[in-house]
């Protein structure tokens, strides 16, 4: 016949309080294991993403527009990429806010005549200016 082992009392409060420590241990392991399959899946298309025709079709941009990226005709990704280089260059971002554009005499052409506007709905207006 087996006995059983009598423990004290403070003894299961002890073993509670460690599994969840084990628990804890556990979980960044399993997370750091699930990152690496993550990635295997992440390589597993061969072929490469193709852009989008959409957006890098050459458009030619409105003679405000021409003023601040060129009379040449660009892609929209090129075009946002120049009106970006043109604020910064000419320090146009609010300091307190830089997600706004204060916009020159130049940007408010583009701008339909906005003092300020912020750099989500400047590529919506900028979209105006190119045809």
């Amino acid at each position: 016949m087996a006995t059983a082992k009598k423990t004290p009392v403070a003894a299961p409060a002890k073993a509670a309080a460690a599994k969840p420590a084990a628990v804890k241990k556990a979980a960044p392991a399993a997370k750091a294991a699930a990152k690496p399959a993550a990635a295997k899946k992440a390589a597993a298309p061969a072929t490469p993403r193709k852009p989008n025709a959409a957006f890098m079709k050459a458009m030619t941009p409105s003679k405000d527009l021409a003023a601040v990226v060129g009379a040449a005709p660009l892609p929209r990704t090129e075009v946002t990429k120049k009106v970006w280089d043109y604020i910064k260059k000419h320090d146009l971002q609010d300091p307190a806010n830089r997600r706004m554009i204060n916009a020159d005499d130049k940007l408010k052409a583009v701008f339909s005549g906005k003092a300020q506007v912020s750099m989500f709905e400047m590529t919506k207006l900028i979209s105006d200016h190119l045809k």
